[in-house]
């Protein structure tokens, strides 16, 4: 068959629904925006197999090291001789076992609220939180850098919404002022995934009472790592308010899946009635919660990883000394180093891996236009010999690659959902 017919065929082939998708991710391709997943073939840690070959690993949320740890997998063995593996049913059937409501009442304790509510993921928690609470005649004011999941809350709810650049604490005090919702809402990270920065918290509680407005803290990447026993955001500020709705996941520092909201008795009680994630999904298997339990006495014991996850952002932050690229000023766990073009954030992520290192390259719409950046997770389980290496890599790549002018920093774009 020759090199004509088989293109007189191919331009024969009818046009299918499929058809548009295909350019569409030709031209994400182009873009540098096409993403591919790898295939992780050991436990989560810093040490990891990834197709075929060994690499430490700067890439996971597991900031404690606990989603291997052995104490973790025998709880999780132990509830599921308890349990079974599957709850078979939503929470308000005959899904909500005593290993859930037991972790509720640990957590709610923990936090220092006076109630909390189990949902299977912080995306699912964020939607279920904004939908019960506001509708078309309330409002919902964001920071501009928040995650993805309390934009698209927001969309769902139908409120009115206002973004404030972020952290402008002056612009949100003027929305706040200006608005004759029925109810307010300001939703905002703890700490920002992309940036490793943390929110106001105390200012923004005081806004909200000045304004009588609920403050939302989603506190995804702060549990189990900040606060004293590591009760999260809230706590390292010694800040509490009944007017706080707090948000964490459990599949990050805790090691294990899920999330859950903590608050007021009216709240819990409006989210049990009201929250369609909740009601209409079944809930997560009580494994998990036997094996978060035990996860929650390693976080409240666990003094000695944090002071070592600190003292390994610290060695980083001494040993990087970008020049054209951007340390973004995080104290905590997450280090982005801002790298501009999504084609040159790609290929250095892909140095970095061939030299058995792996650092994720985020992109927009993750992150603003020209800010793609690597995204450096620290965890407890990483050595000093660990950041001495990386640091080495990149300062030897950036001074090997022809100096240009710096790439603007991240900006408080309109086009950001989130990360």
């Amino acid at each position: 068959m020759t090199n004509s017919t088989l293109k007189t065929q191919h331009s024969k082939r009818p046009h299918t629904p499929a058809t548009a998708l295909r350019d569409e991710l030709a031209v994400l391709d182009r873009q540098g925006l096409k993403r591919a997943r790898r295939v992780l073939e050991t436990p989560q840690g810093a040490r990891v197999r990834v197709d075929g070959r060994e690499y430490v690993a700067f890439c996971s949320n597991d900031y404690l090291g606990l989603a291997a740890h052995p104490e973790l997998i025998e709880a999780a063995r132990a509830g599921a001789a308890s349990f079974g593996v599957g709850a078979g049913a939503s929470h308000l059937i005959l899904g909500h076992a005593t290993a859930h409501h037991a972790l509720e009442v640990a957590l709610a304790s923990f936090v220092g609220r006076p109630r909390a509510l189990l949902f299977s993921t912080g995306y699912m928690a964020n939607i279920a939180i904004v939908t019960a609470l506001v509708g078309r005649e309330d409002a919902v004011f964001a920071d501009r850098l928040n995650h993805a999941s309390l934009n698209d809350a927001v969309l769902l709810s139908r409120a009115k919404f206002r973004r404030y650049a972020h952290l402008d604490l002056a612009a949100l005090d003027r929305l706040l002022a200006a608005s004759r919702a029925r109810r307010k809402l300001v939703v905002t990270d703890a700490v920002f995934s992309m940036d490793g920065d943390l929110a106001p918290l105390p200012d923004l509680i005081a806004l909200c009472e000045r304004h009588d407005a609920w403050l939302l803290a989603d506190d995804a990447h702060g549990f189990g790592v900040l606060g004293p026993e590591g009760e999260g955001a809230l706590a390292h500020f010694g800040v509490s308010s009944p007017r706080v709705i707090a948000m964490a996941t459990l599949g990050k520092a805790a090691g294990v899946f899920g999330a859950f909201v903590a608050g007021e008795a009216e709240l819990i009680e409006t989210l049990i009635q009201r929250a369609r994630p909740y009601i209409y999904t079944t809930a997560a298997p009580p494994m998990l919660s036997v094996a978060l339990m035990k996860s929650l006495e390693l976080i409240r014991g666990g003094k000695s990883r944090r002071q070592h996850l600190q003292a390994l952002v610290a060695r980083l932050r001494q040993r990087l000394s970008p020049g054209r690229w951007k340390l973004m000023p995080s104290q905590t766990a997450i280090q982005p180093l801002v790298i501009g073009g999504n084609e040159e954030a790609v290929a250095l992520s892909g140095d970095l891996a061939r030299d058995g290192l792996l650092v994720p390259a985020i992109r927009p719409p993750t992150v603003p236009q020209g800010t793609a950046r690597l995204r450096i997770s620290l965890s407890a389980s990483h050595t000093f010999d660990d950041i001495e290496r990386l640091a080495g890599c990149l300062n030897e790549i950036e001074r090997a690659v022809p100096y240009s002018e710096p790439h603007p920093g991240p900006g408080n774009h309109a086009d950001v959902p989130g990360r």
